[in-house]
């Protein structure tokens, strides 16, 4: 005999109807004939409880480290302070004017430590807003959140209000405000208004650094001048992002930006999925075509175009929905045509 279960067609009873029969849930006996079999479902109270696993608490306090820099940079401000009043005070009591002198540069730089701690403080505000609001966004995406969506999308005006060529796009998202009722939709509406501009020329700033490293690290006679090179134009292309998104970091920021950058390649594999694409893209016979220093110089513009993206995904306030994300094959086919490009109009010379 077959072990299938039997199955019969929906149908309409009473519960006061003598043929409804309560059976077990396991369901091991069979129904007499005209019955009708109801097993009833498990009271959810009744269920064990689901224990999440034990969450960490948040450490309280200052760490040692923090202690530790907090003490060091104490002393450091109390000895250049010390020394910058004993200076003054001799020059006072070598002349009135030099301690004048003395002690107006000194409230000139004391003054521009002031405007440049506040400058930091709010560039590292700002950063920490737009990390924040890429946050916010993802919950609104996965709950549908209309209200939140508002919020969200506010704050990503308040951020873009900044840069003038997103005017028509702010003025796109007021004019559907009211027509859209899902909160995900309101916030892929403001992806594709907002943020694609801002895609199109973050491409093109990925895709100039990664040339422009390609060919310096190509033609350049030493390794350090490439490390050099290849570090700065990272620095550069980092905070190019940043400003374009709305970020605005100073030395702090960069600092901030570079850690996540980093922290983000290593999530994802970054690194390994550049070696694998560079391994894939110079196997198919295209290191035979180019020479060795033109092939260093395509490994490390693709590095750099894989920090470009992988700082795309850090300084960006909204995460890819609406739009494509942007890959690393469609940069390195356009390095690899301008290598191409170059390497024919200056062939190798012949030995």
């Amino acid at each position: 005999m077959s072990d299938r279960p039997h199955h019969r067609k929906p149908a309409a009873f009473k519960l006061d109807d003598p043929r409804v029969v309560l059976v077990d849930e396991d369901g091991g006996s069979h129904p007499a004939r005209g019955k009708i079999e109801i097993a009833p479902e498990p009271d959810t109270a009744l269920l064990p409880a689901t224990i999440p696993p034990p969450v960490a608490p948040p450490r309280r306090g200052l760490s040692w480290g923090t202690l530790f820099w907090t003490g060091l940079g104490g002393l450091v401000l109390l000895g250049a302070g010390l020394g910058v009043y004993n200076l003054v005070a001799d020059l006072f009591a070598r002349s009135q004017s030099l301690g004048v002198i003395g002690a107006g540069f000194a409230v000139l730089a004391v003054l521009a430590l002031i405007v440049i701690i506040a400058r930091e403080a709010l560039a590292l505000a700002r950063l920490e807003t737009i990390e924040k609001l890429h946050e916010r966004a993802a919950v609104v995406l996965a709950s549908d959140d209309r209200k939140e969506s508002d919020a969200v999308v506010r704050d990503l005006v308040k951020i873009a209000h900044d840069n003038p060529h997103l005017a028509r796009a702010r003025a796109v998202i007021a004019s559907h405000a009211g027509d859209i009722i899902d909160g995900a939709d309101m916030l892929r509406l403001a992806e594709r208004e907002l943020m694609t501009p801002l895609d199109q020329e973050a491409r093109r700033l990925i895709s100039s650094a990664a040339q422009r490293v390609s060919i310096v690290t190509a033609v350049s006679p030493g390794a350090v001048i490439d490390v050099l090179f290849v570090f700065a134009a990272a620095l550069r292309l980092v905070r190019q992002l940043a400003r374009l998104y709305g970020g605005r970091p100073g030395a702090l920021g960069m600092v901030r930006l570079m850690r996540h950058v980093i922290a983000h390649l290593a999530v994802t594999g970054g690194i390994a999925a550049s070696d694998s694409l560079i391994q894939q893209v110079l196997g198919h016979g295209l290191a035979a075509k180019l020479s060795a220093r033109l092939g260093e110089g395509i490994l490390n513009g693709l590095l750099t175009a894989r920090l470009g993206l992988a700082a795309v995904d850090v300084t960006r306030p909204l995460p890819f929905t609406a739009l494509p994300r942007p890959v690393l094959s469609d940069l390195a086919r356009d390095l690899l045509r301008r290598a191409e490009r170059d390497e024919k109009d200056d062939p190798p010379s012949a030995g």
